[in-house]
């Protein structure tokens, strides 16, 4: 849970916008599961995952903390069918893809590129000035072509978790530590 401060902090201006992937975030990859964690089978799809970290995003959401969207190939199947089972609010923003299930966008469909990184643009330009917190396990890849876009946003932190082992709670708590930080320190508007 955060602290009172951290809660305070967020709350001083707009709340920052968690954009939250599944697959490799949410849905870690690795065969073998830790104590406590939970595995389902979800649309044909074995999904597995720490309740303590969906339990902590939901505290962050219901607390005013953070806004959470969407923005995985998911789309609004994440919320249709992952948010209860992972105990995550119902009713979150969806981003949805114009693109191939992998995320890119096919040059003969009119468009080429990452569709997330377009959704994480118009976020931005649709909230200027506002945090955001873009959780993806992609983010690790350089190519994805975010890299000039980010550096030019300092007000988007990226977080980008291993696809084997999902978000943790010291990537967690760093994410409450940049969101606690005054606006204008450590790359916040």
């Amino acid at each position: 849970m955060p602290s009172r401060d951290v809660v305070t902090a967020a709350r001083g201006g707009d709340r920052p916008i968690v954009l939250l992937d599944v697959d490799g975030v949410l849905n870690a990859l690795q065969p073998d599961l830790p104590d406590g964690w939970r595995r389902g089978l979800v649309n044909g799809y074995i999904i597995s995952w720490d309740p303590s970290v969906t339990a902590r995003l939901r505290a962050w959401h219901d607390s005013g903390l953070v806004e959470l969207h969407w923005l995985t190939t998911w789309t609004e199947d994440a919320d249709r069918l992952l948010a209860e089972p992972m105990g995550l609010p119902r009713g979150l923003r969806t981003h949805s893809r114009d693109a191939a299930p992998t995320g890119y966008a096919a040059a003969s469909r009119g468009s080429a590129g990452w569709w997330k990184l377009a959704h994480a643009r118009e976020v931005a330009e649709a909230e200027p000035g506002r945090r955001i917190v873009w959780i993806d396990d992609d983010l690790a890849d350089a190519t994805l072509g975010a890299g000039d876009w980010l550096l030019a946003n300092q007000q988007v932190l990226v977080v980008a978790p291993d696809l084997l082992t999902g978000l943790t709670h010291a990537e967690l708590d760093a994410i409450e530590g940049w969101i606690g930080e005054p606006r204008g320190e450590a790359g916040g508007p």
